[in-house]
């Protein structure tokens, strides 16, 4: 379960609690924050680079693949998001000494990481509730 709470040590920053874990959001100053943590878009695009190096590196793994590490840089295009289109380009980089066939079967199964298969096709549906207590007086 995600949890999220307004963090007292800024404007619009907010404190994430996954599980046993925290971390910080923010926004970018050009934008009235303090660009004090990652923005709702970057971590957006942080799960896509994680799962990704994550899904190759366990494929490597039961392969015998002498990957070493998956290094990726994500890079957004945005400026049609209002009209609902949102453009990552991903560029992978394999640390390890690999063939060019193992290579290119590392390629084969970036589309296989579960977050760019919800980014890429799902249809994704947001239920929301609010646990609005009307001010008695």
């Amino acid at each position: 379960m995600v949890h999220l709470e307004k963090d007292n040590s800024g404007i619009y920053r907010q404190k994430i609690r996954i599980n046993n874990h925290e971390l910080f959001a923010d926004v970018k100053a050009d934008v009235g924050g303090e660009d004090s943590a990652p923005d709702p878009h970057d971590l957006l695009d942080s799960s896509l680079a994680a799962c990704t190096a994550i899904t190759l590196t366990m494929f490597a793994k039961r392969r015998g693949m002498p990957l070493e590490s998956v290094n990726i840089d994500v890079e957004r295009d945005s400026s049609k998001e209002k009209s609902g289109e949102y453009n990552l380009a991903m560029n992978i980089q394999f640390v390890g000494d690999l063939s060019d066939e193992q290579r290119a079967q590392l390629l084969g199964i970036v589309e296989k990481c579960p977050i760019h298969k919800l980014l890429s096709h799902a249809t994704i549906n947001i239920s929301t509730t609010s646990n609005i207590n009307p001010t008695s007086e």
